[in-house]
């Protein structure tokens, strides 16, 4: 059966119609993708711009390092999100959380278009950047597993990896409309981009947000939770209950995520930063490179959790650990072709078999480790707290490690040391694929 046929198929009577579980996740897909545009056009600007603009003239290094760091806040203020939105997610419904979030992170996105320079106002441009940032990672910590149980809490047991993973094409549909927009203002003479340019990226969020929040205010609220409610089973206390009685499958969950998201930003932010400045290559060549990642993961997320559903989750977990490791070498050695061909397809390469097998198949295993009761807030922050040890501090201590060393080959190191820790987490979380949720 093919994966357009998986998805046309007729659901079980314990599920919603074709109908209606068919508006739920593109429904759960465009709201991701708004949330997703916001977050991810602040990296391509870090990477490009921020360095330049926000902190002081001086050693070019310095003031890279000192942007990732930026980038990395956003990272780090998402756990705080997915600690606050689930613990209300858990006891007041997934659909609210989802409209708050949206705002937030829109409303943050909007405003940093409109920060003045570090020229023009001195060290309170790099600090309104910071946080600004951090409502950003608060928005999105606590966006992205009320999108995600919305469609798994929603879908039958056999599609479940193909479904869940479906809301995961909101990142690169989010990525695209992110990197296009940057391409098209990179356009612009050196000086306007620069000047304004950047700018309109951010601004125009305000206007996504207001489609993202008409979405998913005609959401319904998922019949797990409507169940717990009828029950009186809502938990009181989500996160104290994770840590007190299931530590396992939050740091677990932990481990699953970090060697995805450690690629994720080496091979779609931090190689932005490589190529330009230590390579030479253009802007428009290495955005080139991440467009055409993401327009085949639009594709290939779905197809890798259509297959989870096939072979199991584990096995395209540790398939997946043993690329990453394999290609943390060779990855750079073929960036230092300078060969344009070469290069995108590098980058299209490492995106697609370093980040999105897991990225795609997580969504829906993370939410499959914890019950209902505890999903929102477990899901959420064992994602968020991995996304913020290796995501947002990877680019940072790789072009940390580079200044240190003159060379990428502590990059490939670290890369390959946290597919080994992905691999070991593996080992310890269930196989959940084609059973019941508990």
């Amino acid at each position: 059966m093919t994966v357009a046929e998986e998805f046309n198929t007729v659901t079980t009577a314990d599920h919603p119609d074709d109908a209606v579980l068919r508006k739920i996740v593109w429904s759960s897909v465009i709201g991701t993708a708004v949330e997703w545009y916001d977050f991810l056009i602040y990296g391509a600007a870090t990477a490009l711009v921020f360095n330049k603009i926000f902190f002081a003239a001086g050693d070019p290094a310095l003031a890279t390092i000192a942007a990732f760091g930026t980038y990395a806040v956003g990272f780090l203020a998402r756990p705080l999100g997915a600690a606050i939105f689930g613990h209300y997610g858990d006891r007041v419904g997934r659909k609210a959380m989802l409209a708050i979030t949206i705002m937030v992170m829109g409303l943050g996105t909007f405003a940093i278009g409109l920060l003045p320079t570090y020229a023009q106002i001195g060290i309170a441009a790099p600090i309104l950047l910071i946080g600004l940032r951090f409502l950003q990672g608060i928005g999105l910590g606590g966006e992205w597993g009320g999108a995600v149980l919305m469609v798994v809490e929603n879908c039958p047991t056999h599609k479940r990896g193909f479904l869940g993973s479906m809301v995961q094409v909101g990142n690169p549909v989010g990525n695209l409309a992110a990197i296009g927009m940057f391409a098209l203002v990179s356009q612009l003479p050196e000086e306007d981009f620069m000047s304004y340019g950047w700018r309109i990226p951010f601004l125009i969020s305000i206007l996504l947000v207001g489609v993202g929040l008409w979405i998913r205010m005609s959401m319904e609220e998922t019949p797990a939770f409507r169940a717990l409610k009828a029950k009186n089973e809502v938990a009181k206390m989500p996160i104290v209950e994770i840590f007190k009685y299931h530590r396992k499958p939050f740091f677990t969950a932990v481990g699953l995520k970090i060697s995805e998201i450690a690629y994720a930003s080496i091979a779609g932010v931090f190689i932005m930063s490589y190529a330009t400045s230590k390579l030479g290559l253009s802007r428009g060549l290495v955005l080139n490179g991440a467009f055409i990642a993401s327009f085949v993961a639009l594709f290939s997320i779905p197809f890798f959790g259509w297959l989870s559903d096939k072979v199991g989750r584990k096995i395209m977990f540790y398939a997946s650990c043993a690329f990453c490791a394999a290609f943390a070498f060779p990855m750079f050695w073929l960036l230092d072709t300078r060969d344009p061909t070469i290069v995108i397809l590098t980058i299209v390469v490492a995106i697609s078999f370093g980040q999105m097998v897991m990225f795609g198949i997580g969504a829906p295993w993370y939410s499959e480790l914890f019950t209902a009761k505890l999903r929102y807030s477990g899901a959420s922050l064992g994602f968020q707290v991995g996304a913020a040890i290796s995501g947002g501090l990877s680019p940072l201590i790789a072009a940390s490690l580079m200044t240190w060393a003159g060379a990428t080959w502590p990059v490939s190191i670290f890369l390959i040391v946290c597919a080994c820790i992905t691999a070991i987490a593996t080992s310890f979380a269930p196989e959940m694929a084609n059973k019941e949720l508990t």
